[in-house]
């Protein structure tokens, strides 16, 4: 048996969220958006972090959604500004805050985990050989952002990452966007893009754009639309989505994984925060779709 289902491995974030005016401080990154997802479907989620000690108070949020919390002391909390479109919440302008510094093997408890999601928010966090040795501990899921999502000044800027074939080699679940899945392999079909990708062992790809998701599993892909009535809550669908996913490929087949991830992920995007739904309101949802 494993000590919890998911362990995941990143940056906790404090972003600034500009929509129209001064923007607002608010907690984010992979670790905060998806473990809450996990808690709320019934499992057991761990959160391997790094922050100024000033912020520990932000993680009293992941305790009291009983999210076991490892953090280690960092000069400055890691964060993103996101600046959005009004008119057109699925584009922003994304520009570093701050960063924690990189995770180091002495980080990681000694808990063994079903699954263990590495998703740092900004490369830096983690380097090749600790996704290797992550690796040796069990199935590894991997956001792609957090290695080709680089700060330059102050900016953020998508860069290659140039030991993809290596690390890939090591990763059983991937996540891009279709902007990544463009940038990595040159193909503007999600379809071709996710094959290219698979080519490098990766078993499962995962790609989230604004219309829903699609899922390279086994050789056959699946896809789940997006639905939602407003995107108040655009901040953190990726995150979102690949966690869900992640927890429910535990014990559901792909195509199944994909519509439960579809179903949470349209309904966390019509509201600020992570999803704090409960699995009825997913059951509900899945409902009244159509299998795509």
């Amino acid at each position: 048996m494993s000590d919890v289902d998911i362990m995941m491995l990143g940056h906790f974030a404090k972003d600034l969220l500009v929509i129209d005016g001064p923007g607002r401080i608010s907690s984010g990154g992979g670790v905060y958006y998806g473990s809450i997802a996990l808690r709320r479907m019934g499992l057991q989620a761990a959160v391997v972090t790094r922050l100024d000690p000033n912020d520990f108070g932000r993680l009293d949020e992941l305790r009291e959604e009983a999210v076991q919390v490892f953090v280690t002391p960092a000069p400055e909390t890691s964060g993103i500004a996101n600046y959005y479109n009004p008119q057109d919440l699925d584009r922003r302008v994304c520009k570093p805050l701050g960063f924690a510094g990189p995770f180091r093997m002495e980080d990681l408890p000694d808990l063994e985990a079903r699954i263990y999601a590495v998703v740092p928010i900004m490369a830096g966090e983690v380097d090749l050989a600790l996704l290797k040795s992550v690796a040796q501990r069990g199935p590894v899921a991997l956001d792609v952002q957090g290695f080709i999502r680089v700060r330059r000044g102050e900016n953020l800027v998508t860069q290659s990452w140039s030991e993809m074939a290596e690390g890939l080699a090591h990763v059983t679940y991937l996540k891009v966007d279709r902007a990544e899945a463009e940038f990595l392999t040159r193909q503007d079909d999600l379809v071709v893009a996710a094959h290219r990708l698979a080519d490098y062992g990766v078993r499962e790809i995962l790609l989230t754009e604004s219309a829903g998701l699609t899922v390279l599993a086994d050789g056959k892909i699946h896809r789940a639309p997006f639905c939602p009535r407003s995107l108040r809550g655009r901040t953190g669908r990726g995150d979102t989505c690949f966690a869900t996913y992640l927890g429910a490929r535990l014990s559901m087949p792909p195509m199944e994984a994909t519509r439960l991830a579809g179903a949470i992920t349209t309904l966390k995007l019509e509201k600020p925060g992570p999803w704090r739904g409960t699995m009825d309101d997913v059951l509900a949802l899945l409902s009244k779709t159509v299998d795509t």
